[in-house]
Parts: C-alpha cells; sequence; structure tokens
C-alpha cells in the first residue's frame, strides 16, 4: 500500500475490503460466534446510550443526532474492538462475486454471525431489563421505541434497512481508509449518525431493541418482533450488499479478472 498519503485509495480500500472478507470468512465456528456475540452486545450498548439521550427529550433533529452520535459507540467497539457484525459483513459480498470465498461461505459466515449478534443483542436487553432502569423514565422511551418500529409497514422496513446499511456499509467502507484509531472513529460518527437521525432500521439494533421495549410492557408480540427483523435484515442485505458492495466492486473492481 501507499504509505505517502494520510488514507488508502478507494481501489486500495475495495483490495482491503476483500482481503477481509477472505480472513472472515476463515474463522473457526468458535471464534466467529464469540466475536458475533459481543458485535450484538456492542451494538446494544449503543442502542441502550440512544435511549438515554432520547429520553425525556424532544424528538428534534438536534436531540436525534446526539444520540445518533453515542449510537455510534456500537460500531466503534465492533471496529477498533474487533467483532464480528451482520450489516458491515455485507461487504464480503466483494470477495464472493471475485471467487476468493465461495457463496457457501458467504452463507456460513453470515447465518452464524447473525446468530451470534441476536444471542449478544437479546442477552444484553435480558441484562437490562434485571437493572431496574426498564422502572424509569428510559423503560418508557423503551416501548415507545419498539412500538415505533413493529408499527411501520412491511415496505417501510424495508427500505428504511436497506438505506440504513448503505450508511454502516459506507461508515465500514470508510474506516478501511483511515490508517489510525482515531481516523476509524471520525470515519464511523458521521455516517451512523445520519442513519439515526433519519430514523433507519437497523437490524442488529432491532434485536436489543425490540425485546428490551417488550420487556419493559411494550404491547409488541413476538410475531411483530420477527416481522420487523425479517423485512429490516432483507433491506439490509439489499442496502449494503448491493447499494455499496457490489457497486463499489464494479468501481474500482470491475476491471480485474476474476
Amino acid at each position: 500500500m501507499d504509505n505517502e498519503h494520510d488514507a488508502y485509495k478507494p481501489a486500495q480500500i475495495a483490495a482491503l475490503i476483500e482481503t477481509a472478507g477472505v480472513a472472515k470468512a476463515a474463522l473457526p465456528f468458535g471464534q466467529m460466534l464469540t466475536l458475533a456475540v459481543l458485535a450484538g452486545a456492542f451494538i446494544g450498548f449503543g442502542g441502550a446510550a440512544y435511549l438515554m439521550v432520547m429520553t425525556g427529550a424532544e424528538p428534534s433533529g438536534p436531540a436525534k443526532l446526539l444520540g445518533g452520535l453515542v449510537f455510534s459507540l456500537g460500531l466503534i467497539l465492533c471496529v477498533v474492538g474487533g467483532a464480528e457484525l451482520f450489516t458491515g459483513n455485507a461487504l464480503m459480498v466483494m470477495a464472493a462475486v471475485d471467487r476468493k470465498i465461495t457463496l457457501p461461505a458467504l452463507l456460513r459466515n453470515w447465518g452464524i454471525v447473525y446468530l451470534g449478534n441476536l444471542i449478544g443483542a437479546v442477552g444484553l436487553a435480558v441484562a437490562f431489563s434485571q437493572s431496574g432502569l426498564l422502572s424509569a423514565p428510559f423503560g418508557e422511551m423503551a416501548g415507545k421505541v419498539a412500538l415505533g418500529k413493529v408499527s411501520l409497514s412491511p415496505w417501510a422496513m424495508l427500505v428504511k434497512g436497506a438505506l440504513c446499511n448503505a450508511l454502516v456499509c459506507l461508515a465500514v467502507w470508510l474506516t478501511f481508509s483511515a490508517r489510525d484509531t482515531t481516523g476509524k472513529i471520525l470515519a464511523i460518527l458521521w455516517p451512523i449518525s445520519s442513519f439515526v437521525l433519519l430514523g433507519m432500521e437497523h437490524s442488529i439494533a432491532n434485536m436489543f431493541l425490540i425485546p428490551l421495549g417488550m420487556f419493559s410492557g411494550a404491547e409488541v408480540s413476538v410475531a411483530a418482533g420477527l416481522q420487523n427483523l425479517f423485512w429490516v435484515t432483507l433491506g439490509n442485505i439489499a442496502g449494503g450488499a448491493g447499494g455499496v458492495a457490489l457497486a463499489y466492486r464494479y468501481a474500482y473492481l470491475g476491471g480485474k479478472k476474476a
């Protein structure tokens, strides 16, 4: 790589992401699942921080922007600390298209990571339910957020999921341009804050926020929560794998022979 510049160029980023995709696909089951459980919990901590900021606040742009900034904690922990996040792993499609990993290897990673993210996120929601926080206004906000999520139409869930993960994958893409931790954190803040500000839908965050709302007493059924996860997950795949990974692969690696 060229060390004369402060950041990697887009074509270099594409190559780095493909290399990372190969490494992710090769992780042993136990390591992959452990890192995925951590990522689910990390995103949950970001979601909890968002709820705390929004508790008692007017649902205004500035409040939601601040909520988005603290929610960024989740992806910062995943990227800097090291963890496996399903939504960010949509970028692995680049390596699959160039036949550096097989389709079964891609689907294996996505399946294990999705399961691990679910375990980590729901596990953290259970822990928060035992913390006493849900009896405070924090719990009321958790219920309100969960109700809002399951009240969306399937089409809105799908579209908001696609737009959300376009921004998440762009955040991950930008972190590969950075050569130091500070650069990676700054690269994450604005795309993630923007998807929260705009009210988009992130499947792994919802794995924490919807159960937490249920634990707070909100009238949200398991079926409604699963419906949200289904449509939002499909949208996340479309926005991340199609809207970002395949577009950048075509732009920067399209001239390469597979």
